[in-house]
């Protein structure tokens, strides 16, 4: 007689579900800042009305992510541990220095590119004039915007690499440690920013010009997202890369993540179909659709993936728990999120931000009339 003993063991999960919310709002904001920057920091001819809500999008999920990431510190209030006391071999400590950096640059490039409208507010005789004169800093120029753009998409560009690449060095978890983990964060971020300015676009009424334009978009980063989705998988299944074998070995044999890629499959199919058949009416369909598909891919990815066991039988518990570690805990960044952005339209003129008006010496030279 053979006895075969199989131990599993009861863990709490390291990356609580703040981490989802962490890791889906900065790629949110990274993404969305980067689509501002062609108008609103180059001047390029293209979409205003789109740059608008990709700049309100940007802010608003920028200040709200390192919320989600200090509660998921486990005990925030020692954060100031990274500055006193810096681990340059750990990636979540650069992140320390990089994140902060980000948000500060956005927020500043934010403040230049509307600071002519807070001065053109602040003269007029209303009882908050004093405050807009306060916000403008009693000027109007904006040439230096186009500097703090580029800073910030330049920082913006090292955090979608710095998020990518500190779930990616877990060599422990075959699931994570792989290369085309990075490049779907990437591409799911921009899939979720442009779901997000979908359903802003059809709240706020940009019409279907941004509507359509947006879901070109969406189908564009939704193709590319299913690509490398399937080169993860016949990557896997060719036996090309050990690596990406034992990641698939690991949860091909699971029911429920069968079904998960079922799902993920069907969900970007529905959505990218309905961009392209219906792009100029349907936001909120793909809008909502597109939000689930980069949410849920970041709470498979991390609460899935710790719940594959190192060692041992079966799958942990990662249902989502209904404390403030969990479920309240992802209502309340969600909260946190709509306050900002309530605020944001209220008191901010987003609607009327223009490119910046480049100094006179960096103008193109007129061309003088030719004599008849």
């Amino acid at each position: 007689m053979q006895v075969h003993e199989l131990v599993g063991t009861v863990h709490e999960a390291a990356w609580l579900p703040w981490a989802v919310q962490y890791f889906f709002l900065i790629a949110i904001s990274t993404t969305a800042l980067l689509m501002t920057l062609p108008v609103l920091a180059l001047g390029r001819q293209g979409s205003l009305p789109l740059a608008r809500l990709a700049l309100m999008v940007a802010v608003t999920t920028g200040i709200t992510a390192p919320v989600a990431l200090l509660a998921d510190l486990h005990q925030p209030f020692r954060f100031w541990h990274f500055y006193a006391f810096p681990n340059l071999r750990s990636w979540m400590a650069w992140g320390a220095w990089f994140v902060p950096g980000y948000v500060a640059l956005l927020l500043g490039f934010a403040w230049a590119v509307h600071r002519p409208q807070f001065h053109a507010m602040g003269q007029r005789d209303w009882r908050f004039a004093w405050l807009f004169r306060w916000l403008s800093l009693n000027g109007a120029g904006n040439g230096f915007a186009p500097l703090l753009g580029i800073g910030a998409g330049v920082l913006a560009l090292i955090v979608l690499m710095y998020t990518g690449v500190e779930v990616f060095v877990v060599r422990s978890r075959p699931l994570w440690n792989t290369p085309f983990l990075p490049l779907q964060f990437l591409a799911t971020g921009f899939v979720g920013a442009l779901g997000v300015m979908l359903v802003l676009g059809r709240a706020l009424r940009s019409g279907p010009a941004v509507e359509t334009r947006l879901n070109r978009l969406l189908a564009m980063w939704l193709l590319l997202v299913a690509g490398l989705g399937a080169a993860w998988f016949i990557v896997s299944m060719s036996g090309l890369s050990p690596r990406h074998s034992e990641a698939l070995a690991s949860v091909a044999g699971f029911v429920v993540w069968q079904r998960i890629a079922i799902w993920g499959a069907l969900t970007i199919a529905v959505t990218l179909l309905v961009a392209l058949v219906w792009p100029h009416r349907s936001g909120w369909v793909t809008g909502l659709l597109a939000i689930h598909a980069a949410w849920m891919f970041r709470w498979v990815v991390f609460m899935g993936g710790q719940a594959v066991p190192k060692v041992g039988s079966g799958l942990y518990d990662a249902l989502m728990p209904t404390g403030i570690d969990g479920l309240m805990g992802v209502i309340g960044t969600f909260g946190l999120w709509l306050f900002l952005l309530i605020a944001y339209t209220t008191f901010i003129p987003w609607d009327e931000a223009t490119a910046p008006a480049r100094p006179a010496r960096l103008r193109p030279a007129p061309v003088p009339a030719r004599p008849v």
